[in-house]
């Protein structure tokens, strides 16, 4: 059952995480250069914990429980990027590291949001396994 609505919804995330955290800059410095996540290693291996998360979501088709435990951690995981990116965002002051905030910094705020409306998939699908075993 690859085929589900929760699918496109973590692919979606997998691709945000992955493909574009690489051409969004997430701030530029003093210098006025896009900071990508490349550059930081923090801000690259959440990027790429939360795209390898998502993708190992997908196929965990059969084990829905897991499935949306692992789609919580990875909101959880998504949560604290924004945290980091608030951090750096409120508390360097003046022109020392992040000048100006970049797109890239709403990636996190657009995972988050895909991976709750997933969660919610997920639990209707639970949620009408259920019902169906009722009958039985």
């Amino acid at each position: 059952m690859i085929q589900r609505i929760q699918t496109v919804y973590l692919l979606l995330v997998g691709i945000l995480s992955a493909g574009v955290m690489a051409i969004l800059p997430y701030g530029t410095d003093k210098n006025g250069e896009a900071l990508l996540a490349q550059d930081n290693f923090l801000v690259l291996g959440l990027y790429v914990g939360s795209a390898i998360l998502a993708l190992i979501t997908i196929f965990l088709f059969k084990n829905r429980q897991l499935q949306f435990v692992l789609g919580r951690i990875n909101i959880l995981l998504n949560f604290i990027l924004l945290g980091v990116f608030v951090y750096w965002s409120l508390t360097l002051s003046g022109e020392t590291v992040v000048s100006e905030k970049g797109i890239g910094m709403m990636i996190p705020v657009i995972s988050i949001v895909l991976l709750v409306v997933a969660n919610k998939a997920i639990k209707k699908d639970e949620n009408l396994v259920k019902s169906v075993d009722r009958l039985r």
